[in-house]
Order: structure tokens, then C-alpha cells, then sequence
């Protein structure tokens, strides 16, 4: 008999961090089994566009914990 949602839910969310981001990504990515190469050539495009604005330092990063505390003071919008 197979495990159900809810109790694959409650092993998954007894692992690390890193374990449950990681296997979040393989369950987002198992869902979208089309490649389109136009969006994954403009998507190489893009990280390496911004891997040079990084190595270049022309661009400023900006702390998680920042943008995270910027986001949680945004009125929410019931509009959205």
C-alpha cells in the first residue's frame, strides 16, 4: 500500500532544510515534463547575464533576511 499525501508530507517535513528545498525542486520540476527550448535558452541567457553583473560588481546584492523583513511590512493587497 502506498504512503499517503499527508504522511509523505510529515517524513519530508522532519527533514533538514537544505533535504526539503532540494526535493521541493524535484517535485516542482517532475511536474513540468515540456521543454521549451526558447525558455530554457532565455532563461541561460538571463543567469549568465547576472552571474557577470555579480562578477563584475556592477550590481548591489542585497540580504535575505532584508528583502524578507521588506516583504513582510508590505500592506497586503486583497486586490491580487
Amino acid at each position: 500500500m502506498q504512503p499517503s499525501v499527508v504522511d509523505l508530507f510529515n517524513k519530508a517535513a522532519d527533514l533538514p532544510e537544505e533535504d526539503r528545498a532540494t526535493l521541493a525542486g524535484l517535485l516542482i520540476e517532475s511536474l513540468d515534463t515540456e521543454i521549451d527550448e526558447g525558455v530554457e535558452q532565455a532563461w541561460q541567457a538571463e543567469v549568465q547575464r547576472r552571474l557577470s553583473e555579480l562578477d563584475s560588481c556592477s550590481v548591489k546584492t542585497v540580504p535575505w533576511e532584508s528583502v524578507r523583513a521588506r516583504i513582510l511590512k508590505r500592506p497586503h493587497d486583497s486586490q491580487r
